[in-house]
């Protein structure tokens, strides 16, 4: 059913209820056209009741299915007994006697409720409901005997009611007061945004429960029948149906009591009537005659001890369970549900004092995942917690029943084998491999590796837990800095520890030279915060004329200690460090500017610049892209925004909105290292671009490598199906640009056509072409910047 169907039917059922109520108060009927009305106003809004509960049943699982059946169950009886009423009304022409079968089906309505509140569902533990039942029971008995006492059993005692009457007159106050108590307890538990359902099923037991009240009034006083109890009751009916239209098919996930209180109300709540109901009987001066109509404060009173007790016992049983289920969790990682740092201690502890009697091996390992920043920044918090999840259960499948996995918190994972080192170098391997499969995220694929460090403890071998667990740790980040899976502890990596890998400095030096981590990080934030990072750009080359069509902005940091360092020994932690966002505007804005700068020196020369994945949610990036372009005085055309297609976006939605408008003034959007990642065919269909970009691992074999030649055919053939313009990087030599050529591929750009120069190379060029050995075949003349 719509949200507009329901909508229909709740506000033609609310003006069937206002039309019913004013032909009864304001109309003047006869009396057979009278009970006529009456009849079939309470008929109809009985049925619009059962309808609506069956339709909730059908929409709805689980327990929360279980409840409306229960509900529909009590309003059918409901029904049978308004079509028992309207038969006497309407053929007998006299009202059935108090007490008859349709009172019996009347009371069906209340004992469904009583079922529907024992299987909404609010906990894990069934016994949540068995105690709300209890509840329910309390309150009511204690209102029943205030109710006796003060009105009830004079009125019944005057008016002569004895049999089913009396017991009729006992069972619906009873009944009424438990249901409104249910309802009232289930909405206080119920969290925000849940609470409309209760509201109403509790509105309409009130409504019922008071109209019931004021039926016992005028059948045991004999007094004249008002037409305004059967909108009561027609009302309650109408209330019920609206609260289950408005029941979400999907129902709300059980609240575990640890970790959802109820409110302090819902404690003392049931038994606030308790002490009136004592005070009140005590202080009757009939109580303590014999007088058998004094009977039912007994029976309520020896009811309401054993509801009492038996909640109490509930109580102590329930909290038992809580104080064991709080021990474990203070062991627990809440959102993994594995081992938390202290039990991994605690355990790692036990086995190092183990090995000393009896020399048994321990080994640790140490597992962290890469880039999870990423993913976090990508996707959201949410989906790196189900990430998390995910990664947890899937180390818990590679390792043996007896090892304990342990989550240290963030991205950090811990492993205890209590074994031979061999078999805890076996484990760290399958760890590693077990991630080879990607993991589903929100409906996406998220590739994960992991780098995982392994030390071990022998009989030979002196060492405490915590110098143990300092070892792993270390192997690990050796790991993580090879970017090798898995390592285990050497005493050169303690060295290592505080020093942070530079590859490209190492690879013109022939040393290993390191820089202190913190050190090197401060750096690189003032280096961005300031501005102290430059641009170099490679030219990207048309292969049909060997001219240069466009660059690629590049980023270089000029360290004062260690030289130009590259994106590879930097970029990692740029990301990690949370600086990608004004990194990736400190590149644009530069970019901008020597784009600026070509045109007017007359070298209008389009530059491309990566955006990264968190920008691609900020809604404002379009406007101040344009802004940007403006204030320089530059097309749009000459800016192309790139995409790098291993790093996902949060919303894919919001990034085609931002992307959208860039496009539409002009902006050229790209797909960079197109395949080398796992969004690329999600990106070319959810995202209009211009560009697809080959990565350069495919690339760079196709002259002797047929699957990779195939793979890049594959790429310029659906490039060209799109309309999109096909760019190949990583070119290093003249047979590679020709079978670009040949393949239909437009455009390239690498070595063999130039270095990345910097911007002022370009500015006093004439022109950027193609390198030497082709300026014999074609007109063109080297630049010389090239």
């Amino acid at each position: 059913m719509t949200t507009r169907s329901k909508r229909t039917a709740i506000c033609s059922a609310t003006v069937a209820l206002v039309i019913f109520f004013v032909c009864l108060q304001f109309a003047e009927l006869e009396p057979r056209a009278t009970t006529f009305v009456t009849q079939i106003g309470e008929l109809v809004a009985a049925s619009f009741a059962l309808a609506c509960t069956v339709l909730a049943v059908r929409r709805t699982s689980a327990r929360q299915r279980l409840a409306w059946l229960s509900m529909a169950v009590g309003c059918l009886g409901w029904v049978l007994g308004t079509l028992y009423w309207a038969y006497f009304g309407l053929v007998e022409q006299q009202m059935p006697h108090y007490g008859s079968i349709a009172d019996f089906g009347f009371l069906a309505l209340p004992v469904g409720a009583w079922l529907a509140a024992v299987f909404v569902p609010t906990s894990r533990h069934g016994r949540i409901g068995l105690r709300i039942l209890l509840d329910g029971v309390i309150a009511g008995t204690s209102l029943f005997v205030v109710l006796w006492v003060v009105v009830l059993s004079e009125l019944l005692t005057a008016g002569g009611v004895t049999g089913a009457a009396f017991a009729l007159s006992i069972a619906y106050p009873v009944a009424d007061t438990a249901v409104v108590t249910m309802a009232l307890l289930l909405l206080a538990r119920a969290r925000p945004g849940r609470r409309l359902v209760m509201s109403l099923v509790a509105a309409a037991f009130v409504v019922i429960g008071t109209t019931d009240t004021a039926f016992i009034f005028v059948s045991a006083g004999a007094l004249s029948f008002s037409n305004v109890i059967v909108v009561g009751w027609a009302t309650g009916m109408y209330l019920i149906g609206v609260a289950a239209l408005c029941t979400p098919a999907t129902p709300p996930p059980p609240v575990e009591p640890l970790r959802h209180t109820p409110p302090a109300r819902s404690l003392w709540l049931p038994y606030l009537p308790v002490p009136f109901a004592f005070a009140v009987a005590i202080a009757d001066t009939h109580l303590w005659s014999s007088d058998p109509v004094l009977t039912p404060v007994f029976g309520a009173g020896a009811v309401l001890a054993c509801a009492a007790l038996v909640r109490q016992f509930l109580l102590l049983a329930e909290n038992r369970r809580l104080l064991t289920a709080v021990a474990e969790m203070a062991l627990l990682d809440p959102l993994t549900e594995l081992a938390n740092r202290t039990l991994f201690n605690d355990r790692l502890a036990h086995s190092i004092d183990l090995r000393g009697r009896t020399g048994a091996a321990v080994g640790v390992l140490v597992a962290d995942l890469d880039d999870f920043k990423l993913v976090n920044d990508s996707l959201g918090h949410s989906a790196g917690d189900e990430l998390l999840r995910s990664v947890g259960r899937r180390i818990q499948s590679v390792v043996r029943p007896g090892d304990t996995v342990a989550r240290l918190g963030g991205d950090e994972f811990a492993i205890l084998v209590e074994d031979a080192p061999a078999v805890a170098d076996q484990i760290a391997e399958r760890i590693v491999q077990s991630m080879n499969e990607p993991f589903v995220i929100d409906g996406r694929e998220v590739d994960v590796r992991v780098s995982v460090g392994l030390a071990t403890a022998t009989a030979e071998t002196n060492v405490g837990a915590e110098e143990l667990f300092k070892r792993a740790d270390l192997a690990m980040y050796s790991a993580k800095r090879a970017h090798a899976g898995t390592r285990s502890f050497t005493p050169d990596m303690r060295q290592d520890a505080t020093e942070l890998d530079l590859p490209s400095h190492r690879q013109r030096t022939g040393r290993h030279h390191g820089v202190a981590r913190i050190e090197f990080v401060a750096d690189l934030r003032r280096a961005v915060e300031e501005g102290e990072l430059s641009l170099v750009y490679q030219p990207k080359v048309d292969l049909a004329t060997w001219s240069a069509v466009g660059v690629e902005a590049l980023i270089r940091w000029p360290h004062p200690r260690f030289g130009l360092l590259e994106p590879a020994d930097f970029l990692q932690l740029v990301r990690e460090n949370g600086l990608m966002e004004p990194l990736t505007d400190f590149v644009l804005d530069r970019a901008l500017t020597d784009a600026a700068g070509w045109c007017e020196a007359g070298m209008a020369m389009p530059v491309s610049v990566n955006v990264s994945a968190p920008s691609l949610d900020d809604e404002d990036l379009p406007a101040r892209v344009l802004a940007a372009l403006a204030g320089r005085g530059l097309s749009p055309r000459m800016l192309t925004v790139e995409i790098t297609e291993d790093v996902l976006v949060s919303s894919v939605s919001r990034a085609r909105t931002v992307l959208d408008h860039m496009r539409d003034a002009g902006v050229r959007v790209a797909i960079d290292d197109f395949g080398s990642g796992y969004a690329a065919m999600t990106y070319l269909h959810e995202l209009q671009v211009d560009e697809l970009k080959l990565d350069r691992q495919f690339v760079k074999p196709i002259l002797h490598d047929e699957r990779a030649a195939s793979i890049v055919l594959s790429v310029v053939h659906l490039a060209n199906e799109f309309g999109l313009e096909c760019v190949a990087e990583g070119v290093e030599d003249r047979a590679t640009a020709e079978r670009l050529k040949t393949y239909g591929c437009g455009i390239a750009q690498g070595h063999f056509f130039s270095r990345p120069v910097t911007a002022q190379a370009i500015k006093l060029g004439r022109g950027p072409v193609a390198p030497a050995d082709v300026v014999a075949t074609t007109t063109a003349t080297r630049p010389s910047w090239a």
